[in-house]
């Protein structure tokens, strides 16, 4: 017995398309807060988005880019403070 209906292409691409906006905001929210965490987490879900072939390619570049942004902003924070945290 099937609980759920069989995945389609049209599934396949609406998951892919929902990691390439989850990426987006997770990588600009990234930049404000948790980026140690939230930075990497953007860059793999654009990372699958974009094997996945979603049609917001865009976005799921987008994303990456934030993602690697959250990371070099941290590295930076992280020279001039000699932590692993910053504030304003």
């Amino acid at each position: 017995m099937q609980l759920t209906a069989p995945a389609t292409s049209r599934t396949g691409t609406r998951d892919a398309d929902g990691m390439a906006v989850a990426s987006f905001i997770l990588g600009l929210l990234g930049l404000l807060v948790l980026n140690l965490f939230l930075g990497p987490i953007a860059i793999a879900l654009a990372g699958v988005a974009l094997w996945r072939g979603t049609a917001r390619r865009g976005r799921a570049l987008l994303g990456l880019t934030l993602g690697v942004a959250d990371l070099v902003v941290l590295l930076a924070f992280m020279q001039v403070d000699s932590t692993v945290s910053w504030s304003f």
